[in-house]
């Protein structure tokens, strides 16, 4: 995977916000799938500019942005445009350090193998258009929650699967078998790269095109779903049919203040919350179908 734009050149936008929210800009950019960006400091309002690769046209990212800011009124977008190719690579490859998450474990861009920390599980993730570095505090809620979950030998679907680190880190805790599912047919080469850099056996994550569980009519121990809320509170009535006895599904990408209408939706689909995590903003929750409960109570 080349790091340079193809063709010379870059899509930007320009996001701009309230003083202070200089974390929010930063996640959103890296949410909607951004490879940098560059902060503009002013007197109370701050501007960040987001780059994008050009192997979609602007109105794609747009759209990406537009999901990302829903639950965002105060940010806005203020310029767009096109950008001439610039050299930039090293600070592009200094802005993804090996990161620790979780108890177990470290996410490595490729040009830092062999700087894992002992006892920790590598993943290796090349930090191209799709979302999932590892790096935004939803996707190391997820790995979190994942770890609490995750038994050898389950089998597991990955819904909105980005770059694929959710399905790599399942098979890493001993996963079977994983199934990652993304609308955009654009990140399969990217999941097969990272299946790649992981040393995973050819097979071992399914990847697939699909919208949310449309069509999915397997049965899984785990889903994975790190999306925006819409999807998910569109998907979560097809979710208890689809996990197995001891199954468990795992959310995130959702802010914390949209907690309560999302413990209310879960209720709604007879699901009851397990855990929850916060970071920052964001907020996810392992959930399991209210009938294990009635069972184990009965």
């Amino acid at each position: 995977m080349s790091m340079t734009g193809g063709d010379g050149f870059w899509w930007y936008v320009i996001l701009e916000g309230k003083d202070g929210d200089e974390d929010v800009l930063a996640s959103l950019a890296e949410l909607s799938g951004s490879i940098g960006a560059e902060q503009q400091q002013g007197a109370e309002r701050i501007r960040l500019r987001a780059y994008f690769r050009n192997s979609h046209d602007l109105g794609f990212w747009l759209g990406r942005l537009g999901e990302a800011l829903e639950p965002w009124p105060n940010i806005s977008i203020v310029d767009m445009g096109k950008i001439e190719n610039r050299q930039w690579h090293t600070a592009w490859k200094d802005a993804f350090p090996p990161l620790d998450v979780g108890r177990s474990f470290v996410v490595l861009a490729p040009w830092h193998r062999g700087k894992e920390p002992v006892g920790r599980i590598p993943l290796y993730i090349y930090p191209g258009s799709a979302f999932g570095t590892g790096y935004h505090e939803s996707t190391q809620i997820m790995l979190e929650l994942l770890e609490s979950h995750a038994f050898p030998g389950m089998t597991a679907v990955d819904i909105g699967s980005g770059s694929g680190i959710l399905s790599i880190a399942a098979v890493k805790l001993g996963a079977a078998d994983v199934t990652a599912r993304d609308l955009d047919p654009a990140v399969i080469p990217e999941i097969e790269e990272n299946c790649r850099l992981n040393d995973l056996p050819v097979g071992k994550v399914r990847v697939e095109t699909g919208d949310l569980l449309r069509g999915f009519v397997s049965s899984v121990d785990c889903l994975l779903a790190n999306i925006v809320l819409e999807p998910l509170l569109e998907m979560l009535p097809s979710v208890c049919s689809l996990l197995r006895e001891k199954g468990v599904a795992l959310f995130s990408g959702l802010v914390v203040r949209e907690r309560e209408q999302f413990l209310a939706a879960l209720d709604r689909a007879g699901l009851v919350p397990l855990q929850e995590l916060e970071k920052g903003d964001w907020w996810g929750v392992a959930a399991a179908p209210s009938t294990r409960n009635e069972s184990a109570n009965a």
